[in-house]
């Protein structure tokens, strides 16, 4: 797998699809640190640490609805292993006018685009949140 980060948006994208009240992805720390931030900014319930049947370590991600409709509406992925995405803390994007949230990977560590603007930091665009 080449990007893990991906892979892990298109599980919670496809399960969001199918009304899964849960998904299960590898366990990594980017994928733990980015759930913190999903977590934080209210668009899933939590995640837990699980393994597979094979005995890897897994996360299981509750996911969240709102009336029946996913809370996520739109996650997309900025930056790939082709074609990183850095911006300076000026250059931050906003997603829908502010309604959305920017995944920053900073020197500080991964937190939303308010954070790093608070912070005075930029980084790598992990993804966008709507």
């Amino acid at each position: 797998m080449n990007d893990p980060i991906a892979d892990m948006l298109t599980r919670i994208r496809n399960a969001q699809g199918r009304h899964k009240s849960s998904v299960s992805t590898p366990a990594s720390k980017l994928r733990a640190w980015v759930l913190d931030v999903l977590k934080d900014e209210g668009y899933i319930r939590g995640y837990g640490q699980g393994t597979d049947s094979n005995g890897h370590p897994t996360l299981e991600i509750e996911l969240k609805y709102h009336d029946g409709a996913p809370v996520i509406r739109e996650l997309k992925r900025v930056s790939r292993p082709g074609r990183r995405v850095y911006m300076g803390v000026s250059d931050l994007p906003q997603v829908r006018g502010g309604l959305g949230v920017s995944i920053i990977s900073t020197p500080r560590g991964v937190m939303s685009d308010a954070h790093a603007r608070a912070a005075n930091v930029g980084g790598e665009v992990l993804c966008t949140v709507f």
